[in-house]
């Protein structure tokens, strides 16, 4: 039985038209029935409700025992601050957020690789994102973190686990995270989750993933899922 929270969070992501069904290349290569694109949340209500979402996984995975919210450029900027706000709202803790820049800014007060609060030795870190298929973006973020001082990478958290092989084609993205950096990798909910809500369910009057969609999604796995 999937949690009713995991449940709300993927009607969320079918009404805001993030998660979607078809016929789609991704960057991988890889031809998907589903696609799943987080800067479509673009509303305030939208971005409200995420970061809530992350927050609640967030605190439920990890607790409170961190410091700041990294979000990799470009779509983890928004989902970590909207996340920062909720985190203040729902359990009265300050956490900060802080993001990479794609290009070093080398003038002004600011300048240098990162945008928001200035990591420093000590500070405990999750790590957040939209979806990780491959894992290919934690190769450049990383060593970025790691770098600007002595932290503490706590985890990462990340919408929807895509349940499929990673670049080493063994394991999923998400174990192959834990395996190379050491920290836990954690989504709020899995394709497992949203196949299970929403097959021959109906939502708002539609099914969205009926027996013919269910089909493409098996034959997708069969192919790419984590034997």
């Amino acid at each position: 039985m999937v949690e009713s929270y995991k449940q709300e969070f993927i009607q969320f992501m079918v009404d805001s038209e993030v998660l979607r069904f078809g016929d789609f290349t991704l960057k991988s290569g890889r031809k998907s029935p589903f696609f799943m694109n987080a800067g479509l949340y673009v509303t305030g209500s939208q971005l409200k409700k995420l970061g809530e979402y992350y927050a609640k996984a967030i605190h439920e995975t990890y607790g409170d025992d961190f410091d700041v919210l990294f979000g990799p450029a470009y779509k983890g900027i928004p989902i970590s601050v909207v996340t920062a706000i909720a985190y203040s709202e729902l359990y009265g803790k300050e956490v900060r957020y802080c993001s990479d820049r794609k290009e070093a800014k080398d003038h002004g007060a600011d300048k240098g690789n990162f945008l928001g609060s200035p990591l420093k030795d000590g500070d405990r870190v999750i790590m957040i994102e939209d979806v990780t298929t491959s894992g290919k973006s934690m190769e450049e973020t990383v060593p970025k973190v790691r770098g600007a001082a002595n932290v503490t990478i706590k985890g990462l958290m990340v919408s929807l686990n895509r349940m499929e092989v990673g670049m080493g084609g063994q394991k999923s993205a998400l174990e192959e995270i834990t395996d190379t950096y050491g920290f836990p990798a954690h989504a709020i909910c899995s394709m497992a989750d949203v196949v299970e809500t929403l097959h021959n369910k109906p939502y708002k009057g539609q099914v969205v993933i009926d027996d013919a969609l269910k089909a493409s999604i098996d034959a997708y796995y069969a192919q790419y899922g984590v034997k």
